[in-house]
């Protein structure tokens, strides 16, 4: 499972990789007002469509049982929401004043605005055998709380671009996320044994959609000459990324681990949720909030590059995690045990 899963995702990385070189050919294609009409196909079916697949797939009925837990859901969110996005500003206040390229700094602060994924942080966990209810409930509240908190946030610190006020963009958040994904939901009950028996590749089907947004989005950039991107800005970009999330891995392990309030398995589900970013979410809200926006591309080009490289980091550090936690198990286990009196 764990190779197919692998497989899976690298099938989608070089996706991206695809749709970006076939909008840089013939951009023409997927701009706005080109042939593919993303202004509808787009803005509308495409978005509409990942987050009714999200509701269809989301199994809120396994969440009752990872509810008691309260510590580690206020852990996962106050990280996630809070202190990400208020460090990467602090962080940003420093790297603005290098040459680095100002939209890709903002793009940054877009990924730290984003919620945790459905399935990333999860596969993770289960892959170390660490609290994978917890996980699930995390991701899947992480991606309801996402879909208010998340645009706040964005206009909090990078503002809207200036023609999209913001009554139309919460109108558009709620008809195109917030609908599609009660939808799912209602029609899930309806459904539930048949998706069960059938498991539909809610994932790939996904994927798929998410590919012909990037797709769009790079269109748009690639038919404006304007917007150039030197490599030393991206380089910089991608060192900065695993270097954020090496060291927010490590915070919150150290956090998780400081005072003995949660166990090994929990600190595991801590880890993947707290620091992982719904790229799912995270390009069609994106497309919404900066609708019109010139750099749009720019601005997701951090994003793109930060989930493969949760997927990657993740995936080398199971190993060592696992192996971290069952020796800690084995520890905690035997000065639990009582003394047998001589």
């Amino acid at each position: 499972m764990g190779l197919l899963e692998r497989m899976k995702k690298e099938w989608f990385i070089l996706g991206i990789i695809l749709v970006i070189i076939a909008a840089k050919l013939e951009p023409s294609v997927g701009e706005k007002g080109g042939p593919l009409k993303p202004e509808i196909t787009i803005t509308y079916i495409a978005v509409s469509a990942i987050f009714f697949n999200s509701g269809l797939s989301l199994k809120t009925e396994e969440l009752t049982s990872a509810l008691m837990h309260v510590k580690l859901h206020l852990f996962v969110q106050i990280f996630t929401l809070v202190f990400f996005p208020t460090a990467i500003w602090l962080f940003l206040q420093v790297l603005s004043l290098t040459p680095i390229n100002e939209w890709l700094l903002k793009g940054l602060q877009t990924v730290s605005c984003m919620p945790p994924p459905v399935s990333s942080a999860v596969i993770l966990t289960k892959a170390v055998g660490g609290n994978e209810a917890a996980a699930i409930f995390n991701s899947a509240f992480g991606s309801f709380l996402g879909i208010v908190v998340t645009p706040l946030l964005l206009l909090l610190f990078l503002g809207s671009s200036s023609s999209v006020p913001f009554s139309s963009i919460f109108s558009q958040l709620f008809m195109t996320v917030v609908v599609p994904l009660i939808i799912g939901q209602i029609v899930r009950r309806y459904i539930k044994d048949w998706l069960e028996r059938k498991k539909p590749p809610f994932g790939a089907i996904s994927s798929c959609v998410l590919l012909m947004i990037i797709y769009t989005t790079f269109c748009d950039t690639f038919a404006n000459p304007t917007i150039d991107l030197d490599t030393f800005s991206l380089v910089v970009i991608v060192f900065i990324i695993f270097f954020i999330q090496l060291a927010f891995m490590l915070l919150t392990f150290l956090f998780s681990t400081s005072k003995n309030v949660f166990t090994p398995a929990d600190t595991v589900a801590i880890v993947f949720c707290s620091t992982h970013k719904s790229l799912t979410l995270g390009i069609p809200m994106l497309k919404i909030v900066f609708e019109g926006y010139e750099h749009l591309s720019l601005i997701s080009v951090p994003l793109l590059i930060y989930h493969p490289a949760q997927i990657l980091l993740g995936s080398v550090l199971v190993p060592t995690i696992k192996s971290w936690m069952l020796s800690r198990q084995k520890a905690l286990k035997l000065t639990r045990q009582p003394k047998v009196p001589l």
